[in-house]
This record gives structure tokens, C-alpha cells and sequence, in this order.
């Protein structure tokens, strides 16, 4: 199978991908790269955001925030698209109104602070909303792909329960529906799968291992591989002489001060490398799925050239680990 069909396959896995994990790892990011690489294999993608675009549209090089409204994000040669909206429970719940013939009513509750009091009063419904429209976006399969870039991981977990809860609470009606609908689209892996993301950093990898295990027993939610963001790459000569090494380089060796400022950067270096190892380790000791692996970027702000380099990386991780299951 060549690597486009097997980046494709993997895409395809499920109609629907929630990008979730702790604060600061680079959910968005990941959102981001996994998008931009379904597309430029030709799928056509949806990248939806909560609350507000984040940092999503600046990675794909755009210096306007995007709304409810889709907005193209970016359009490979190919013919594969991203698009991005965002969803809100207010602009979800609009939605939802007028599409059952209540558009004024719908105007009204949001503009009189309504949906405050009632998810008060009944706790889960914001989720249920916002899960509700990704269910009939899902449903109306103009999208290959739709990427979610949940909450962080505890939010995450709250997010995707939601539902379960509100289905203990309603006993009938149309809200029991739509939840139970959504328990259907979580529950179902050829719709919807999570996947985690982590630093090769000791917390992260803690919280990824104890949130996975709280979605498959709590949500029911299969998992896709993990990523692995921020990655140093793997150097074996960080332990060599800087003078030895310039000789053998035939180049100008280092002063007795910069080779000493070398050595203390080279080992410091080898400590993070080690210790990266040792956390995948832990990673594949504590939860036994496919990592992906994504390197660091060596800047301080990312735009579309990183991301480039991330989405390649993404598809190159995923054919080293297609052919590894082929070996």
C-alpha cells in the first residue's frame, strides 16, 4: 500500500476526531497539522473550534478569526480543502430552534440571557448543544474529516460525559433524544474516536495515561494513537569531544571556552533526550497504543511553514507505523 493510501486510511478511520489532553501541549497545533495533512491527500475537512478561533488561523497563515460561519482555511493543489467554524451552546442552541421553525423565539432566548438559567438548571445541556451540532454536521457528510479541538483534558471529560447525564435526567422529550444521539456518535469508533495528545514530559504523561482510561470507562469513546508533540530528535554524537570532533571535521577546533560552553549544551541535551525516552517508556508501559511522534519546532512563533513541517511529520509517522504493523 503506498503512503498516501495509508495516510488516507488512517484519516478515514472515523468521521469525527476530538484532539484532546492537557493544557499547553499543543492540542491546537495538532488540530491543526492532522487537518492540513488529511488535506493535502484530497479530503475535505472541518475543523471546528469552541468559543473562539484560538491560535488556529494564524498557523494556517490567516490574520482574521473565524465564527459560526465556515471559513476556508486552507486549499492544497490537490483538491483535499480545510474549513473552520466554531460552535458555541448560544449559537448551537439558535440553530437548533429555528431548524424546529422557532427562529424568533430562539433570537429572543439568547439576547435575554435564557440559556444561562437553563444550563443551570439542567447541567449538560451547553455540551449536549455544541455535541448536538457536530452530530448533524457528521450526519450530513459534507466533510471526510471533522476535527474537534476539545478542552483541556479534565474539561474533556466533563465535555464528552455531559451527555450520559442528561440522559439520566430527561427521561423523554426532545433533549433525551439528541443526547442518546450523541451517545450513539461517541460510542461508535467508525464515527468517533479521541485522540490524545502529550508532551514526552513526566505530568503530561501521567494525566494523558489517567484521562484515557477515564474516556474509555466513563464515555465508552474508542482511541486513536497518541501524539507525542514536541519531540527533540535523537542525536548520538552529543557526548563527543568538540576538539576531537572539529579535527576529525577538519574544521577550526573551539577555543577552551566554547568547547567547554559545547560540552555543558551537548549534556544537557543528552539529559532531555534520556528523559524523553524514558517517558515514551512510561507512555507504552501505562497505555498500550501507537505513538506518533511529532518533532519540536525550533521557534518562537509557529505559522504555516512549521506547520507544514508538522503535517509531513505527521504523515511520515503514520507510515512508519503502517509498515511496521505490515512487518
Amino acid at each position: 500500500m503506498s503512503p498516501r493510501m495509508d495516510r488516507e486510511a488512517f484519516c478515514r478511520q472515523s468521521n469525527v476526531v476530538v484532539v484532546a489532553g492537557k493544557g499547553g501541549v499543543g492540542k491546537t497545533t495538532v488540530t491543526a497539522a492532522l487537518a492540513r495533512m488529511a488535506a493535502d491527500i484530497g479530503l475535505e475537512v472541518l475543523v471546528v473550534e469552541l468559543d473562539d478561533a484560538g491560535g488556529l488561523p494564524v498557523l494556517f497563515g490567516r490574520d482574521a478569526a473565524f465564527d459560526y460561519g465556515e471559513t476556508v482555511l486552507y486549499q492544497p493543489p490537490g483538491g483535499g480543502r480545510v474549513r473552520g467554524r466554531v460552535i458555541t451552546p448560544d449559537e448551537a442552541l439558535v440553530g437548533y430552534l429555528e431548524e424546529h421553525g422557532l427562529r424568533r423565539v430562539a433570537k429572543r432566548l439568547v439576547s435575554t440571557g435564557v440559556l444561562e438559567v437553563v444550563a443551570t438548571a439542567i447541567p449538560g445541556i451547553r455540551e449536549v448543544l455544541v455535541l448536538g451540532k457536530v452530530k448533524q454536521l457528521e450526519r450530513s457528510g459534507t466533510s471526510d474529516l471533522i476535527v474537534l479541538d476539545a478542552p483541556a483534558a479534565g474539561h474533556a471529560v466533563t465535555f464528552l460525559t455531559s451527555a450520559l447525564g442528561l440522559m439520566d435526567a430527561a427521561r423523554s422529550g426532545p433533549l433525551r433524544v439528541q443526547a442518546q444521539e450523541v451517545v450513539e456518535l461517541l460510542r461508535d469508533p467508525a464515527r468517533c474516536q479521541v485522540m490524545l495528545v502529550s508532551l514526552p514530559e513526566e505530568t503530561p504523561v501521567n494525566e494523558l495515561i489517567e484521562t484515557a482510561y477515564r474516556f474509555e470507562d466513563l464515555v465508552g469513546v474508542a482511541l486513536a494513537p497518541v501524539i507525542v508533540n514536541a519531540c527533540y530528535p535523537v542525536r548520538t554524537h552529543l557526548l563527543a569531544d568538540p576538539v576531537a570532533a572539529a579535527e576529525a571535521a577538519n574544521a577550526d577546533p573551539p577555543g577552551s571556552a566554547e568547547a567547554a560552553r559545547l560540552t555543558a549544551a551537548a549534556r544537557f541535551r543528552a539529559t532531555r533526550q534520556d528523559l524523553q525516552a524514558i517517558q515514551l517508556e512510561r507512555l507504552a508501559a501505562g497505555l498500550p497504543l501507537p505513538q506518533l511522534l511529532l518533532p519540536y519546532q525550533f521557534n518562537a512563533d509557529l505559522g504555516p511553514e512549521q506547520l507544514g513541517a508538522l503535517s509531513e511529520a505527521f504523515g511520515a509517522a503514520i507510515d512508519a507505523l503502517s509498515a511496521e504493523a505490515a512487518a
